[in-house]
C-alpha cells in the first residue's frame, strides 16, 4: 500500500533513525529532501536524462560536508526498473549517510 511520507516541519522524513543525529547532523540531513525536491523540479521543467538528474543530486548532496551518498535511484514507479530516460511515472529514492546514520527518503513523480 503506497502511503505518503510523514515529514517533520523542516522536511526531514520522520524516522526512528533521526534520534541518532546530533543537532549539526540533523541540519545536514535536510539535504536529502532538498535534493529530492531539486530533482523533482528538474524533471517537471523538462529534464528527462536520469543520469543528469542523479549527477545534479549528488553534486548538491556532496556540498554538505557531513553527507555521503550511498545510492540514488530513479526507477519506473510500476516496475521499479532503473530508468535511463524518464518518460513514465517514477520513484526517486536515495540513501545517504549523515555521520554514522544511514537515512533513506523518496518522492514519487506522476
Amino acid at each position: 500500500v503506497v502511503m505518503p511520507i510523514v515529514r517533520d516541519s523542516d522536511g526531514l522524513a520522520m524516522s526512528s533513525r533521526n534520534s541518532y543525529l546530533n543537532p549539526a547532523e540533523r541540519q545536514a540531513a535536510m539535504v536529502l529532501y532538498r535534493s529530492l525536491r531539486f530533482a523533482e523540479e528538474m524533471i517537471i521543467t523538462g529534464e528527462r536524462d536520469a543520469e543528469i538528474v542523479k549527477r545534479q543530486m549528488i553534486e548538491l548532496i556532496e556540498g554538505e560536508p557531513l553527507a555521503n551518498v550511498d545510492y540514488i535511484s530513479i526507477a519506473d514507479l510500476a516496475t521499479l526498473e532503473e530508468q535511463t530516460f524518464i518518460v513514465r511515472p517514477a520513484l526517486i529514492s536515495l540513501a545517504v549517510r549523515i555521520g554514522m546514520t544511514r537515512l533513506i527518503d523518496n518522492v514519487m513523480l506522476s
